[in-house]
């Protein structure tokens, strides 16, 4: 089995390559004023190069979300600092080239499946025609063209998360931050948006930063994998997936070199799954 590869988040992006898009410096959060206050993060420090495919994977607690909320600007930190493309972020003011996917989808019940991709377009003023053709071949690409004028209600969870993805990949974001989107689904209809999102994010290469708790997930999809620890959450280590691209969301599972990463992650996982439960 290949060692661990221990570094600083800043240090392995840069010995790799490629121009930052997202960095963190020393970021923490703090829940509370008063006595019992929550440290949910600690002193996170990570880099994400442009065109990234990273997982913050980690146990229930470890602080995923909330990294990936501050990220967002929906959430200030306590202290520390979050630049994009090298810019200081501001909460509360989010940066119109990132775009955010949620661990439920959030349709609008009252408007139709193409109505709700095309709600960031018709909001941005596009017109009429331009719009309904992009929605089209959108739908077209992940199997919907045929439910472009249902309601959310008609579809299943799956349906529905590619409805949600779909809204926000169709305005074009260079970053993308998905919190658990597949974390309800099961097993069989999550592998799908595997390969659906495998293959999307192949043609258009940006920057993503997807929350999970699941190590099968984490492997399948990144190219990095940043494990934090139990509450509150630092970076504990990092690994690099170096598993060929294009990926068979289904048969890379089969692999030698997914076994064995799995069990080189899972190892440092499990140990983090202990430590949550005695402290």
């Amino acid at each position: 089995m290949r060692p661990a590869r221990y570094a600083t988040p800043r240090a392995t992006a840069m010995s790799e390559g490629g121009e930052i898009r997202i960095e963190t410096r020393n970021l923490c959060k703090i829940f509370g004023t008063k006595a019992p206050i929550v440290r949910a993060v600690d002193n996170v420090s990570l880099a994400i190069r442009k065109g990234e495919f990273v997982s913050l994977l980690g146990p229930s607690g470890s602080g995923k979300s909330t990294v990936l909320n501050m990220i967002a600007t929906l959430l200030p930190a306590t202290s520390g600092e979050i630049l994009l493309d090298g810019k200081p972020l501001t909460p509360g003011r989010p940066d119109r080239t990132v775009g955010y996917v949620y661990q439920k989808d959030t349709l609008f019940p009252w408007r139709t499946v193409q109505e709700n991709v095309g709600y960031g377009l018709e909001l941005a003023g596009m017109p009429v025609s331009e719009r309904r053709r992009r929605v089209a071949a959108a739908l077209a690409e992940v199997g919907l063209a045929e439910f472009g004028s249902f309601y959310p209600s008609s579809l299943s969870g799956g349906m529905r998360q590619r409805v949600s993805l779909l809204r926000t990949l169709i305005m074009e974001p260079q970053t993308l931050l998905m919190d658990e989107p597949f974390g309800a689904l099961d097993t069989h209809t999550k592998l799908d948006m595997h390969r659906i999102l495998l293959d999307l994010w192949e043609r258009g290469r940006q920057t993503v930063v997807f929350v999970t708790h699941d190590l099968g997930e984490a492997l399948t999809l990144s190219d990095r994998i940043i494990l934090l620890s139990a509450r509150p959450g630092r970076v504990k280590q990092e690994f690099s997936v170096d598993l060929p691209r294009p990926r068979d969301a289904v048969f890379l599972r089969e692999s030698p070199a997914y076994a064995a990463l799995f069990s080189e992650v899972w190892h440092s996982l499990g140990e983090e799954f202990v430590r949550g439960r005695t402290e």
